[in-house]
């Protein structure tokens, strides 16, 4: 039979008498923890250890064809941050099965605080790239806000998100008070609900896109009218606006849960959360893997990268990139560009 929590008695092996003998360090702290985790851990329930391996499996897997694709198809910037996004998910579970060990450990839970709440920020700033290409394929003049303003806003948001997010996970768990450990968990709360609002606009942005794209007239060059009507294309503009409804109820969830606090009902219930965390975040990345931008844009990722600078012909960021003056002439009125022929012919 084995040992009696915290008496070091056991079955003498051999016989039928029990004997004294020392416990480890481990087996000492193992009941405590069992039996004083609703007092003193920083959950109300031992994290499960088949839940969170899974999810640090499932994120660490899609690292590698992130950066195969990344690599293959040049998409640079956005394979940097689908891997900072995925590396963070990973580092995150991996926390939470110390914790599972261990749920005192002060170390373990600051790294999964921080880390399981900026990694979607990444992923975010990702899908916000996408956006920025798609408007250079269907042309900028439909665009209520130029590709440069669209990454400037949105990524600006995202920052302050994250350095609110990581501030106020790091006070809130350093904290040696309940006021000051609450005072952190606002300003994560804060940090949560600029990212929600953040993603809600940008589908706003989105949408907004769409209306004026079946309004007005698109960019008429011969590659990226290919581009548009591959079904991988449409089936990839899909997957970006499944993405962001993903993160954006992964956010939702993670400010009801802080709004609470740590010993709140959202908080202690680990089904909830990877539902509506760790579900959300894989289905965003699922789509942002299967359905990768690279193949979708059949090789004009590039070409419709825009830039923050100026062109030296004076013209607005991005618009020196490869858009040809005869594209943009093929976008006027019939009746003028006939004018312009003629007018032309008599000279």
């Amino acid at each position: 039979m084995p040992s009696l929590p915290g008496r070091g008695i056991g079955p003498q092996h051999g016989g039928g008498c029990f004997v004294l003998r020392p416990l480890s360090a481990e087996q000492r702290i193992a009941p405590r923890q069992r039996y004083n985790c609703r007092a003193q851990g920083v959950f109300t329930f031992i994290p499960s250890c088949g839940g969170n391996l899974f999810y640090t499996i499932f994120f660490g897997v899609f690292i590698v064809p992130q950066i195969g694709l990344g690599i293959f198809y040049r998409t640079w910037g956005l394979m940097v941050a689908m891997i900072i996004g995925l590396v963070l998910e990973v580092l995150g579970y991996v926390a939470k099965l110390q914790l599972h060990d261990n749920l005192f450990s002060s170390d373990s839970f600051l790294l999964y605080l921080i880390t399981i709440t900026i990694g979607p920020v990444f992923i975010s700033a990702a899908i916000y790239l996408c956006l920025t290409r798609i408007i250079m394929l269907y042309g900028q003049h439909l665009s209520r806000f130029a590709p440069k303003t669209i990454a400037i806003t949105f990524m600006t948001s995202d920052f302050c998100s994250l350095v609110l997010q990581a501030t106020g996970g790091a006070i809130a768990d350093t904290a040696d008070s309940d006021s000051l450990s609450q005072s952190g968990i606002d300003i994560m709360i804060a940090g949560l609900f600029l990212q929600a609002i953040s993603l809600a606009v940008f589908l706003l942005v989105i949408a907004d896109f769409a209306l004026r794209c079946k309004r007005g007239v698109l960019n008429m060059d011969h590659e990226k009218q290919r581009v548009r009507n591959r079904p991988v294309f449409k089936v990839f503009m899909v997957s970006i606006v499944m993405a962001t409804v993903f993160i954006l109820i992964r956010s939702a969830y993670r400010v009801a849960e802080l709004w609470e606090g740590f010993r709140g009902d959202i908080w202690n219930n680990e089904t909830e959360f990877f539902v509506l965390d760790g579900a959300m975040i894989a289905l965003a990345t699922i789509c942002l893997t299967a359905f990768h931008p690279g193949p979708a844009f059949a090789g004009q990722w590039n070409v419709a990268n825009w830039s923050f600078r100026k062109s030296k012909a004076g013209s607005k960021s991005g618009e020196h990139l490869p858009i040809k003056e005869e594209n943009i002439k093929t976008e006027q009125p019939a009746p003028l560009t006939g004018y312009y022929n003629a007018s032309h012919r008599l000279n």
